[in-house]
């Protein structure tokens, strides 16, 4: 799936999300060893899927499906119960995969950035940057979020320092603008990925939820010759408003992936089950420190069995 090289996914992955597999690991404590697969094992095991951020849709969809396999197949032990549940996590995930659009091999691809204040979104620009520069390819980077001064001259800091071109315009000028520009130049310097940079806007302000929604046709119209994507940054660590986040910013421009940020350092990566089966949205890249090559593809087993360990490994 990936566009270029990166860290091995399995083990980023699996060290990224440990947080979250602690967490579930007291959560869960005791729950799987005992005897009788009653109502209240039932009950239990719901509140602590909620408590661990994947909130109260997803965990009940996660559960119904968990029930109804355990009654066909007449499990009787939370033992047993375990087993499907990491079957059915792994499935919500992976459905979303399948579902969702990935971010193409050996194409030309226009990505657009978008998420909110302090995601690590500009961070997360260059270390995609870097991997795909790393990786052979022509890298431009677009100064698209014009409602900050130090946005484009953050992303000039990055631009420099990889040795990437960069299209910017002044503060306050218009982001379509600079989009359209910033394919322009693509197209001539033949560019193989364009990164397009967005105002952190908060998902709630609508007029600027129209300006990154005018950024998209922008983009759609002037790079037809580009496979075109929008992906999401979020901050692991907010939990359920991720959620509300990736239900915002999907309405607005149809967003194909997601990257998560800061899984290193929350218990709350939970809310990845959330987006995947409330939005059939992706994980696509995991951010698992702060420095440029911490960036690593999503490997849903991986993650899966630092949350939810096989008996053996509990």
């Amino acid at each position: 799936m990936t566009l270029f090289k990166l860290r091995r996914a399995k083990q980023a992955t699996a060290a990224g999300s440990a947080p979250t597999g602690a967490a579930w690991r007291r959560a869960l404590s005791g729950l799987f060893s005992r005897t009788q697969l009653d109502d209240a094992f039932w009950d239990e095991l719901e509140e602590a899927l909620i408590i661990a951020d994947v909130g109260v849709p997803a965990t009940v969809s996660l559960l119904n499906a968990v029930r109804e396999t355990a009654r066909q197949d007449g499990l009787r032990s939370p033992a047993d119960v375990r087993r499907i549940l990491r079957l059915k996590m792994a499935e919500t995930l992976d459905r979303a995969a399948l579902d969702g659009s990935t971010l193409p091999e050996n194409a030309r691809v226009a990505l657009i950035v978008v998420g909110v204040n302090g995601s690590g979104k500009t961070t997360t620009i260059a270390k995609l940057a870097r991997a795909a520069a790393q990786d052979g390819r022509r890298v431009l980077l677009a100064a698209a979020d014009t409602f900050r001064a130090g946005a484009i001259e953050q992303l000039r800091t990055w631009a420099n320092r990889l040795g990437v071109d960069l299209v910017a315009h002044g503060a306050g000028a218009d982001p379509g603008a600079v989009a359209f520009d910033a394919v322009a130049a693509a197209r001539a310097r033949k560019a193989d990925l364009v990164i397009v940079d967005t105002a952190g806007r908060l998902h709630t302000r609508h007029n600027l939820m129209q300006e990154l929604k005018k950024v998209r046709s922008v983009v759609e119209r002037e790079a037809a010759d580009f496979e075109r994507r929008v992906v999401l940054v979020i901050d692991g660590t907010t939990g359920q408003n991720g959620l509300a986040q990736a239900r915002a910013f999907t309405e607005v421009v149809s967003c194909d992936g997601v990257i998560l940020t800061k899984l290193d350092g929350t218990a709350r990566g939970g809310v990845v089950l959330a987006i995947a089966a409330e939005l059939k949205l992706p994980v696509w890249f995991v951010g698992t420190g702060e420095s440029a090559e911490d960036l690593a593809e999503f490997d849903t087993g991986a993650f899966v069995d630092t949350l939810l360990p096989e008996a053996s490994h509990s």
